[in-house]
This record gives C-alpha cells, structure tokens and sequence, in this order.
C-alpha cells in the first residue's frame, strides 16, 4: 500500500469532511489541495467528502459567470451558503458514522466557520441515526437557536434522537469572524468540548472588513493551549481570559451558559482536554487558505500552511490516511511523518545559500530490503525533490496577495462600508462601534499574558531584505517561532 498511515495499521474508520469557503474560480484553496492528497480508495478505512466553497452549489442549469458572480456577492452579504455546508456535512456523517469512527473536519475561510458549525451541531443536537432525513432541518433549527427554550429542547433532543459522537480532529485556515453583512454567531462556534484537537492557521496580514479572525475561547473547564481560562475577579462577574484579554461576554453569551453546562455535563466520558493550537502565517487570507495563485504555479505562501496542517495531522495522531506520492509533491519527506512524526530540522537562513537539490540522504534512512511499500515509494520521489526546509524557502519568500493593493474596487466599497465591530480599547475592554474598517490591521490583544505563536517561515520573510517585510498585525511581544 502506498498511503500512510497503512490501512492495516488503522484500528478505527476516519471520516473526513473538508468545507470550501474560497468561492467559485479557477485557483484551488488549500481544502482541495488537502482532499486531493488523501487516501480515497477503501472506504472500510477512511471516507472523504468534500463540500464546494461560496455559492458553488447551483441548480442543473447552465450558469454564466455574470449569474455566478451575483450569487457569490449576495452569499457574501446574506452566508446564504452556511446552512447549505453545515446540513450537507450533517447528512453525510448521519448516512455513514459507526459506532468507533474518527470525524475529522477541515474547513477554510467560510468554511472553516460551517466546519467549526458541524462540530457545534454534533455537540449540541448529537448525531442522529441512518436515514432519519426528515428530522435533520429540524435538528439544525434546535441547533441555531440560543434562547432558553432552544437549549433545552437541544438536551431533549440529544437524550431522545441521537448518537453522542466526538470530534477527533478539526482544522481550519482563517476563519472569519462573521458570515455575511448579516452577522451570523452558531453556539459551540467558539468553544467545543466535543473536539479533541483543533488547529488553526490565522493571516497575519489579511485586512479587508469581512475577514475579521474567529478565534477560540475557551472557559476553564477545558485546557488548551492559550491561557484561556475564566477570572478569578473578586466581582465573580462572567468574564473569560479572551487570548490572554479578558472582555465582558455579549447579553446572548450569558443567556446560554448555563445551558451550554447542561450538555457539556452529558459527556462525562471525555475527560480529555481540547488540544488548541493557533498560529500566524504571512499574507492575506488566501495567501494562508489558498487560491492566490494559479494551480500550476511551483511555490506559493499557501503551500507553507498546508504542510503545516498535514504535520499536525500526524502529531496528532488523527488517523487520517494520505497518499505517500500526493505528500512528496508538496515538499513533505513520508519518512518524517510517519511512523512518528519527527522534529524539523532548523530552517534554512538567509542569505546562506540553500542545499543542492540532490541532498545527502535523511537521518535514519532504511534500506531498501526492509522499507514497506510507502515508505519505497517516498524514497524514490523524495531523492529526486528538494526537502521540506529547501521548498519552505521558496515559498516563504513568493510574492503576497492583497485584494486592497490590487485595484479590486468592490472590495474598497465594502471597506468605505460602515459595520459594527468590536474595538480593543487603551485600558483593556472591548467595545461595539460602527464605523469604516479603511483597510485596518488585524489586532491580537493580550499578547503580554498569552504570548503569540508565528510560524517560522514569516521569520526568514521578515529576514530577506530585499521583501522589506513586516507583518501588519502588530507583535506587542517577541513570538513563539513553531514548526
């Protein structure tokens, strides 16, 4: 077999469920690079599915691009599209789990947000059982709503309906912070104890108005990795450590939690923490979820996140299964990852002049006589690529994508547009104004008591003089440099 992990090896089934959010053109994001790498021939170990991204969901009929175009802007104001990917992904898991399967869910852009949906739904309604379609726009309706009466008839429903599943693994390149001009918030979106691991790849440098970052917050019942826990305030006011920032929690939020206690109290069995690891990449958004560049173009910033997300998958043992060839294209050595997932040697600096393609083999390199079949195969393509630090060079130093630099004047009209935003204010609260965003930086407030962690390749950017790079999104702190 030429994947790995071997299917033999695999004790559980893996779903994996990948949400599109880039929209409808003719560059692939990263969610397509993703689902084209993995193992998709044996469905008794692991079965994919793939939800198309803004507005790419359409009727028979032939659509022009004209008609395309106006779908995608009326999905960017109104997300017409969220419930489309959430309900899709519902079903497909409804029709397919079994008892011990692992769900994995990847998303990007919007569709990160209806991949961090999915997961709140299965936490909050659980999962109903084979061929119950009709109940399922039922069951989104209870998940959506976030009054009392809501969170109750979720508790009822779960108990009465459904399967309790877990998420073994959910990862996300930029969610955005709203869903359309229309402001949608889902519960469990934020926090979710039925995740065990979740990663996420932020931008450092997209600054267009309706690409805020969704990030998570979660309350001390659940260790991550931020120190995003709840106050110890003498005024025992519902305050949480907000990526280190504490804020007052909006009227809805404190309606809910209560609630929210109720299910998380049904699922005493996981006593596991909720892995969280987030980290900045250089350039906008697509330059982080990809769909920047043309397909065929060799090096791009996107590739950098997506190794990253692939390793993660690996560290952590998620169980999903790749194809070895489909790995070794983007720079990745099989050998690194699998059957334990290595450290990375140092990147290499500049100006140091990078190693000849033809490279003295890795540390550790089997012989031929004893290799399993992937692990052959990754050899041969592998001695013929650059490694992984000589590819992240390359892509760490390709030009950036910046709608707001670029002439793309629908996107200044959305920036001249007046929308309500939350504001860091001088003394550490947060406020709600409506105003003109102008193409303002992202902010990361907190960095003092939580840190920051930036991937190492947006140091070697920052190193090339002659990109004079600087990331917008400002660093109160020196970051945590990850692999």
């Amino acid at each position: 077999d030429t994947s790995i992990p071997p299917p033999t090896e695999s004790r559980h089934r893996t779903l994996v469920l990948c949400f599109d959010g880039i929209g409808a053109d003719d560059n692939n994001s990263n969610i397509v690079q993703f689902f084209s790498m993995l193992n998709k021939g044996d469905s008794d170990r692991q079965l994919c599915y793939y939800q198309g991204g803004v507005s790419t969901h359409t009727t028979s009929r032939i659509v022009t691009s004209l008609w395309s175009k106006l779908t995608q802007t009326v999905d960017l104001m109104i997300a017409n599209s969220l419930d489309y990917q959430v309900i899709g992904g519902y079903r497909f898991l409804m029709e397919n789990y079994k008892e011990g399967d692992k769900i994995c869910i990847f998303g990007v852009s919007r569709g990160a947000y209806a991949a961090r949906a999915l997961a709140g739904m299965i936490h909050k309604v659980g999962l109903l059982p084979n061929s119950n379609h009709q109940q399922v726009p039922f069951a989104y309706q209870i998940y959506m709503r976030d009054d009392e009466k809501g969170w109750k008839q979720s508790v009822l429903f779960k108990k009465t309906f459904s399967i309790d599943a877990y998420i073994q693994f959910v990862g996300v390149w930029d969610t955005v912070a709203s869903v359309g001009l229309i402001g949608r918030r889902l519960p469990f979106v934020k926090s979710n104890t039925a995740i065990k691991t979740f990663r996420h790849a932020l931008s450092l440098d997209e600054h267009r108005a309706m690409y805020k970052p969704n990030f998570v917050s979660f309350s001390s019942t659940s260790t991550t990795a931020f120190s995003s826990t709840k106050s110890n305030s003498s005024t025992q006011s519902n305050v949480y450590k907000y990526h280190g920032l504490s804020w007052d929690e909006d009227e809805w939020q404190r309606e809910e939690e209560t609630s929210k206690k109720r299910i998380d109290d049904q699922n005493t069995d996981r006593n596991w923490p909720t892995d969280v690891l987030e980290v900045w990449f250089a350039g906008s958004q697509r330059d982080v979820g990809g769909g920047a560049v043309t397909d065929n173009t060799q090096h791009s910033l996107a590739r950098i996140p997506l190794r990253w997300m692939i390793r993660q998958c690996f560290a952590t043992d998620s169980g999903i299964q790749f194809q070895v060839e489909k790995l070794c294209e983007i720079g990745l050595d099989p050998a690194s990852l699998y059957p334990y997932c290595k450290d990375r040697p140092p990147p290499i600096r500049i100006p140091d002049p990078p190693p000849l393609p033809n490279a003295p083999a890795r540390n550790g390199k089997q012989e031929k006589g004893n290799m399993p079949p992937w692990a052959e195969v990754g050899d041969v393509i592998m001695q013929r690529q650059k490694s992984e630090e000589e590819e992240e060079l390359l892509d760490a130093l390709c030009p950036m994508y910046d709608p707001l630099e670029m002439s793309h004047m629908w996107w200044w009209l959305l920036e001249c547009l007046p929308i309500s935003q939350r504001v860091h204010q001088p003394d550490g609260t947060w406020t709600t104004s409506t105003q003109m965003n102008l193409g303002r930086p992202r902010e990361l407030p907190g960095q003092e008591l939580t840190g920051i962690s930036v991937h190492r390749s947006v140091k070697t950017r920052m190193e090339a003089k002659h990109l004079n790079y600087t990331p917008r999104l400002k660093f109160d702190v020196e970051p945590e440099w990850v692999d």
